[in-house]
């Protein structure tokens, strides 16, 4: 990966070499996080998208502290999911005025939780417009709130799809003016709307499109809010490509449309400001996971390299965590950067179960006991994102460098 330099056949990350960085960490298995790359995209972002659309970080991604610490400086915002991302969001100083809260089952605690914080709520059922009213009049303030739209379309080309049909997000737009009246009678400050249709997409036409339906929604939706619209959250869905054949996102499209649909909300909803919601993109590109070969056999024509990391560190490099048919992510062996054909092996880690598989029939055969093995394209949906307490192994450690 070029934003991993290899010099003297060996990976570095933050300009250190990995087994020195190994070394300094203490033990394997390990995620690394380059900040380096990480403001890297964010500097292509800023260039490439319209300086009024505000960046938000969605920690869900990846809630390693340093790393959250890092981007409250970088971004405009915050997007937690739990009351644990929002002390973390807090924590990091971002400004409650610039943190957001979404998610299908959120508590009572966590709602009256929220509006002492002063942050904006997505909200997501009828439910939590009483329970907002009820910690509105306990706090004395309040409650900052925003309605997450479940679309009437789908983001084509997506590899999660979050609108759209039935689903538990939001609340379908057909539903949406009788929540506005709601929200008025119950004397909540209505802030805007939530549009997230898909995650992981690759295709900037699609996400361009959903764009656009999007804010079309929010338009027809604005006549029944009980306040101006202030904020509008296109949500994301930008990926990263993880396997063969896969191009990496062309922004294009989606710049010249969030320049034509900021010049229309200055006329349409004066005051409003264009939200986008990044996760994966911000991250995804920006991690590494390493871990260390253990043994080296042979089983009946296959040579298999076992290590101390697996899918208990990383669900997604395993294939299951939401794989139809299991693809390898980037794999290689981080100090013995070979470029010419090599004999092929597969990777497996520690468990006691055969999803615990990291790379199957890659060129990996040079690697050797001692050796570290690293899976690029690891920096979201890593570490929180798998069972580490699976069969009682230590976590995976995690630094930013």
């Amino acid at each position: 990966m070029p934003q991993f330099p290899v010099v003297d056949g060996e990976l570095t990350v933050g300009g250190i070499p990995l087994t020195r960085l190994a070394a300094r960490i203490g033990r394997t298995p390990f995620y690394a996080y380059d900040r380096a790359v990480i403001a890297a995209r964010m500097s292509e972002l800023r260039s490439a998208l319209p300086p009024s659309v505000r960046l938000h970080y969605a920690v869900k991604a990846n809630p390693m502290p340093a790393l959250v610490c890092a981007l409250a400086q970088q971004v405009d915002g915050l997007d937690v999911a739990s009351a644990g991302e929002l002390k973390l969001a807090l924590d990091a100083g971002m400004a409650s005025a610039d943190i957001s809260f979404a998610g299908p089952g959120k508590t009572a605690a966590e709602l009256e939780q929220a509006v002492a914080s002063g942050v904006l709520v997505n909200l997501e059922s009828a439910r939590e417009i009483d329970l907002l009213a009820e910690a509105s009049n306990r706090c004395g303030q309040a409650a900052r709130v925003a309605l997450r739209l479940n679309p009437d379309y789908e983001l084509k080309s997506s590899g999660m799809k979050m609108g759209g049909g039935a689903k538990p997000f939001g609340v379908d737009a057909e539903q949406a003016p009788a929540m506005l009246r709601r929200i008025g009678e119950a004397g909540l400050a209505f802030e805007g709307f939530h549009v997230f249709a898909g995650s992981q997409n690759l295709d900037g036409e699609a996400i361009a499109q959903s764009q656009r339906l999007g804010f079309e929604l929010v338009l027809r939706l604005a006549a029944h809010a009980p306040t101006p619209v202030r904020s509008v959250n296109l949500g994301g869905g930008f990926g990263i490509p993880y396997f063969p054949g896969e191009q990496r996102l062309d922004l294009g499209p989606i710049r010249d449309t969030l320049g034509a649909l900021q010049e229309h909300s200055a006329r349409a909803l004066p005051g409003a400001h264009l939200v986008l919601e990044l996760g994966r993109y911000l991250v995804g590109e920006a991690g590494l996971y390493v871990c260390r070969i253990l043994d080296r056999k042979e089983s009946r024509g296959t040579l298999f390299l076992v290590a101390d990391g697996g899918l208990h560190h990383h669900l997604a490099a395993s294939g299951n965590f939401g794989q139809v048919l299991r693809k390898n992510y980037p794999v290689a062996i981080g100090n013995r950067m070979i470029p010419e054909p090599l004999a092929k092996a597969t990777v497996v880690g520690p468990l006691c179960t055969p999803l615990d598989l990291l790379a199957a029939d890659l060129p990996l055969g040079h690697g050797q006991p001692g050796d570290l093995v690293v899976v690029f394209q690891s920096g979201a949906y890593g570490a929180s994102a798998s069972p580490q307490g699976f069969l009682g192994h230590p976590p995976a450690l995690e630094v930013l460098v």
